[in-house]
């Protein structure tokens, strides 16, 4: 998949396997070199959107695992 194909899906509807698998990819390709510039800008600039929606998933996991674990921890829960 190619950053200026018209079926890239919008980034904030991936889940974070398919950002992740897709970041794999545009990697990949940067590291073999696009054909043009521009082709490269514009992976480039999908790949930072890919690791920013990552990073939101990973940033809520840990929320959500702090929150169980404060939970777990309370008087209350005993």
């Amino acid at each position: 998949m190619t950053a200026s194909d018209d079926a890239t899906p919008d980034v904030a509807a991936l889940s974070f396997e398919q950002a992740r698998d897709e970041l794999v990819r545009v990697v990949a390709e940067l590291e073999q070199g696009a054909p043009t510039l521009e082709q490269s800008l514009a992976l480039w600039v999908r790949g930072e959107a890919l690791a920013a929606h990552c990073e939101q998933w990973l940033l809520g996991a840990k929320r959500r695992l702090d929150a169980a674990r404060a939970d777990a921890q309370s008087p209350e829960a005993s």
